[in-house]
């Protein structure tokens, strides 16, 4: 039967399993295995509209606001494929806080609404546009980033070939889902912009979390002396185990005279998440020509700007949205190459439910104590 008949006769349904084998499509009263589905270009996380075009499941935000404008909805149009653009079927979809600014309508960048958050996946290529020379359909990928800024919270995700990646078999799909902004804006800071170098003393004020867990380990593998601070026990137990020298904790009084006593010097290099509470206190521990890069700010910051003249340092901003498209492929081969090699291992805190999306951005910038990244479930492998 030809695929144009099986588009017409059928309508596309959730995954229903018999003695374990996924049956995805029903056909004159009869399921197709999800395998022949597949071999005739249908696919069992869509469904088929009355106009038949393809639709999915994702999480969209019809007006700006607190998480309670996340919603889920199943009959959004799956994403036309541009001829530089892949489309990706998403497995796991990465959180990152930057997403509950945009969705608060916070963000330099907002996107027209309604639209569909993230931009960090992880899944396998289901189309690819016709100047896509790298990557093929079926291909095990992550998606770092889309031109948009937006559309990873969904069974589809379309995006510039710059940003897809190979996803070595060594990860999980989950750990896939958080390689994009985590280890990207990491990178950037170390490497693009502080020029981190083998031997430099390294700070990264809040290492528990997923920028920090992925600064620590891209720090080690330069080789610099990496310091991280996290806010609980369970924190700083992540923190060493992603490869830290020194771990101390920020909750705790005169921390930072601690930690000069401790190592006998200032910073190189300060990765700071939160500028508004510790820049004061960074530009007190900087060594000559330190660099200390501003990863994440939620407000204004007092600071005395005598403590950059002596040392000659610098506070400079990392923003991966402003990344050119040479930046993304030198980052991206950077990271591929540190997951071939064993030293990149993204650490995963929690796995949510797209059910439970409003919840995740909740914890997200609500809770205590991070301990590595947070990711939405969105379909089977």
């Amino acid at each position: 039967m030809s695929f144009q008949r099986l588009r017409t006769l059928s309508r596309m349904l959730s995954p229903t399993y018999m003695n374990g084998t996924p049956f995805v499509t029903q056909l004159n009263g009869h399921f197709i295995p999800a395998a022949c589905a597949y071999q005739t270009n249908l696919n069992p996380y869509t469904t088929m509209s009355a106009h038949n075009v393809m639709t999915m499941k994702a999480i969209r935000v019809h007006t700006f606001g607190g998480p309670e404008v996340l919603h889920l909805e199943d009959q959004v149009t799956v994403p036309q494929v541009k001829e530089n653009q892949v489309l990706v079927r998403v497995v796991y979809a990465g959180v990152n806080p930057v997403e509950t600014y945009i969705r608060e309508g916070l963000y330099s960048r907002l996107p027209e609404l309604p639209y569909i958050p993230g931009s960090d996946a992880a899944g396998y290529i289901h189309e690819i546009g016709s100047a896509v020379k790298n990557l093929k359909v079926g291909d095990r990928v992550f998606v770092a980033g889309t031109s948009s800024n937006s559309g990873s919270y969904a069974q589809f995700v379309v995006s510039d070939d710059t940003y897809v990646f190979p996803l070595h078999d060594r990860l999980t799909m989950q750990q896939g889902a958080s390689l994009g902004v985590p280890f990207f804006t990491a990178y950037k800071a170390l490497i693009l912009r502080a020029q981190t170098r083998p031997g430099e003393v390294v700070l990264i004020h809040g290492a528990s979390g997923a920028v920090g867990t992925a600064a620590v380990q891209i720090a080690r593998a330069l080789g610099a002396t990496v310091v991280g601070t996290a806010g609980t026990k369970e924190g700083m137990d992540v923190v060493s185990r992603c490869g830290a020298h020194h771990v101390f904790n920020h909750n705790h009084k005169s921390y930072e005279k601690k930690m000069l006593e401790h190592l006998g010097t200032g910073f190189d290099v300060i990765i700071e998440h939160l500028a508004n509470i510790n820049l004061g206190h960074d530009l007190q521990m900087l060594k000559n020509g330190a660099r200390v890069m501003i990863v994440g700010c939620r407000g204004t910051a007092n600071i005395n700007p005598r403590h950059l003249m002596l040392p000659e340092a610098s506070i400079r901003g990392v923003a991966l949205g402003t990344s050119t498209r040479e930046e993304w492929i030198e980052m991206g081969a950077a990271i591929v190459a540190g997951i071939e090699a064993g030293w990149v291992n993204p650490v995963i805190n929690q796995v949510y439910n797209m059910e439970d999306v409003q919840q995740v951005h909740h914890d997200i910038i609500h809770s205590k104590g991070a301990k590595g990244k947070l990711v939405l479930k969105i379909s089977d492998e």
